[in-house]
């Protein structure tokens, strides 16, 4: 089985790549039958010559392999007709500005398997940059802190050489001692975050005492959906109950916004659920958070100030409660928030070596025990003869451009 490993082309340019040049060789010694091939790329971490040093070929046409593994969307023009593909599509959720993507899949009957949708039989995905985009996404916000504030100056991640490095930075700076900071989710985005927050030496508390206690030291409380959600009819919510229907739930994230001065959103917000924070809510006179890190990033939806996803370049806007548009971020009264939504991009050796890791631990040995798991049956979006798979049929109105 010959297996490219794809230049991406989609603007801004991406330095991730699914494997490094080290983990290729993993994957080679491990699996006789695979030998990987390296499209030359100018953009990737990884320089051409690394990936020639492992005894990974490198060549400009790669058309002759069977399996493409890239990171981020394939232009329509580069996709190749008949061929095995993985990267993240961003179509499974019927995203509008894809489905000329997902069309042109079938249309050149590509066997089609998204990143996202690589699961185990509860559908708990295995791969994924989620710990990449907390990390990146906590140091932001501390970052944003700095500047809006004269505190200190912390350099962006793109310009550090990999995650060692930019814990290093973080050691230089010294924190407000009244700091309170208030972090959603439990999930690899959410553990991300808190990696930085653990390293930082930030005193972690529980909810209660967060909540009621006055505090000499930056700390910082961890809640799950349980907590800033609450049933409507005041009875104890259940989280499965809530992850199966969440009409029944409203949000409870008020009392900590009264009481935090800086929220790191790492949720994962599904349809239907509670808003955390409205719009409304951020008029309110007791609303006290004015620094905002969504690293969830669901534009105009569930963290009322996230009006855009920022960029690499400019990280930060400012969000005026009152006028409800945006403004700059350090102005008198705003909410400042960063709001990336490719966060792991600034990251990149360390998150393609992760990536990698998962990759082969999760999905490689399926390509040659006959898929004894069902991972690759599960994660199948389309098949070669031009067919989206039953388990994703609910994206044929979508492709028919019907939704």
């Amino acid at each position: 089985m010959k297996i490219a490993l794809i230049k991406e082309r989609k603007n801004p340019p991406d330095r991730r790549v699914v494997f490094s040049p080290r983990k290729c060789q993993e994957v080679m010694e491990t699996f006789s039958e695979a030998k990987i091939i390296a499209e030359s790329s100018e953009v990737r971490f990884f320089k051409d010559k690394a990936y020639q040093k492992y005894g990974v070929e490198v060549k400009n046409d790669v058309s002759d392999c069977d399996v493409f593994l890239g990171v981020k969307e394939v232009p329509v023009e580069s996709l190749i007709p008949n061929k095995k593909y993985f990267f993240f599509s961003h179509t499974i959720k019927k995203q509008p500005y894809n489905r000329k993507l997902l069309q042109a899949i079938l249309k050149n009957k590509i066997e089609f398997f998204d990143h996202e949708t690589i699961v185990k039989e509860n559908n708990a995905r295995l791969i994924g940059f989620g710990r990449y985009a907390g990390l990146v996404g906590a140091y932001n916000g501390f970052r944003a802190l700095g500047l809006r504030d004269g505190l200190f100056e912390l350099p962006k991640v793109e310009t550090l050489h990999d995650l060692k490095e930019m814990k290093l930075e973080l050691d230089k700076i010294t924190l407000p001692q009244d700091l309170k900071i208030i972090l959603s989710g439990t999930g690899k985005v959410a553990k991300g975050a808190k990696e930085i927050l653990d390293h930082l030496q930030i005193h972690e508390v529980s909810d209660t005492v967060y909540l009621t206690s006055t505090f000499t030291e930056p700390v910082f409380c961890l809640i799950d959906v349980m907590e800033y959600n609450r049933r409507k009819d005041g009875k104890a919510g259940v989280k499965d109950e809530f992850y199966k229907d969440p009409t029944g739930y409203e949000s409870n994230f008020m009392p900590y916004a009264k009481v935090s001065d800086f929220f790191i959103a790492g949720h994962f917000y599904g349809n239907d659920a509670p808003y955390l924070f409205t719009r409304e809510d951020a008029k309110h006179p007791d609303f006290n958070i004015n620094l905002v890190a969504d690293i969830s990033c669901d534009v105009d939806g569930p963290v009322a100030s996230t009006l855009r996803a920022s960029t690499i370049a400019d990280p930060f806007y400012g969000y005026d409660p009152i006028s409800e548009k945006e403004t700059e971020f350090n102005a008198k009264g705003a909410i400042t928030v960063m709001a990336v939504d490719n966060l792991p991009c600034e990251l990149p050796k360390d998150a393609s070596e992760g990536f990698g890791h998962m990759f082969l631990k999760y999905v490689m040995s399926s390509f040659f025990n006959g898929d004894e798991d069902g991972i690759l049956a599960r994660a199948r979006m389309t098949t070669s003869e031009g067919k989206l798979t039953e388990r994703f049929s609910y994206l044929q109105d979508f492709v028919d451009g019907k939704d």
